[in-house]
């Protein structure tokens, strides 16, 4: 029987045909209806289509729905399906039972087709509301921890991942590195071609940065035209190749302007080293990148610089290759 997206989708279980039969006259007129004749179909049913509600008969043969039901409840793919059971069975244990096993509600035997149908439609009404609390849930989550403009992860949300990053590199005592960037002569930018395109532009560098960077690094949009890179188990070396393709890839790309010309722009980088064993956050090593980073911008800009030892000075890292 194919399945209609437009429609919930309600899968019955009833060993007596006439039961069946009530069921999808009561119900088919207004939901996609499906049919198990036993407690083992079931499990087939519910791997090959979507289901939003199951009407589960009690006494079966073989497999009761009690045990249907337990079975359901244990799968994480079928545990949130709301099971309504159906039972002659009207006295407090049988009931008390169906709850116990993850019953949503139950409807007795003879059906009373307002009762039946009213039950039907909460429980479908619930799990809708449900799913939309979820989803809101998750967007709430997205935007805490997401930057609007670039959708890079904000600093907030960097500030709590980064003391996570420094545990495990603590725990593992593997190499953490950081780079921090920003726009050559942003404000000009703006000034001249105003702040729509300047928006551009940095909504241009942050695709790039999600090009080339790696999975496991957390890209953050810092402030402004400012951004970070916490690239864990990477030593300064690989970091220093990682910013550079980004350096790079960054002076060959364009942005529209207003003007429907093209506009170029380059980045500075500054790239510091995580020394887990003596530093307790990153805010040192977000100071030592920021040291580079301003090192790039006095060296002539379009550069990539680190600063990896205390007390050193900042240099190019085409000098550690």
């Amino acid at each position: 029987m194919a399945i209609l997206e437009n429609k919930a989708n309600i899968l019955i279980v009833d060993d007596t045909e006439i039961n069946i039969d009530i069921l999808i006259d009561l119900l088919s007129d207004t939901y996609e209806v499906l049919v198990a004749l036993d407690g083992e179909s079931v499990f087939e049913i519910v791997e090959e289509n979507r289901l939003d509600l199951i009407l589960l008969d009690i006494m079966m043969p073989y497999m009761d729905g009690y045990e249907v039901c337990r079975r359901l409840k244990l799968n994480r793919n079928t545990k949130d399906i709301p099971i309504i059971f159906i039972t002659a069975k009207t006295d407090e244990a049988s009931i008390e039972r169906a709850y116990d096993v993850g019953g949503f509600d139950y409807v007795t035997k003879p059906f009373k087709p307002k009762e039946l149908r009213a039950k039907v439609k909460l429980q479908l009404q619930l799990q809708k509301l449900i799913k939309e609390l979820e989803a809101s849930q998750k967007e709430l989550k997205f935007l805490a921890s997401t930057d609007p403009m670039t959708e890079l992860y904000n600093r907030r949300y960097f500030s709590t991942i980064s003391k996570h990053i420094l545990d495990l590199a603590k725990r593992d005592a593997t190499p953490t590195s950081i780079i921090m960037l920003d726009i050559d002569n942003f404000k000009k930018v703006n000034d001249t071609y105003g702040h729509k395109v300047g928006d551009d532009v940095i909504i241009s560098l942050a695709k790039l940065l999600q090009k080339f960077t790696r999975k496991s690094d957390i890209t953050c949009r810092f402030g402004g035209e400012e951004f970070v890179i916490l690239l864990p188990e990477t030593a300064i070396n690989g970091a220093s190749v990682i910013a550079e393709k980004i350096r790079e890839a960054t002076e060959h790309s364009t942005v529209n302007s207003m003007e429907n010309n093209t506009l170029t722009f380059t980045i500075s980088l500054g790239i510091a080293q995580i020394d887990p064993e003596e530093e307790s956050d990153i805010e040192a090593s977000i100071r030592r990148a920021d040291t580079a980073l301003y090192a790039a911008k006095r060296g002539g800009k379009n550069r990539v610089y680190i600063k990896n030892d205390k007390g050193k000075p900042c240099k190019p890292a085409s000098q550690i290759f």
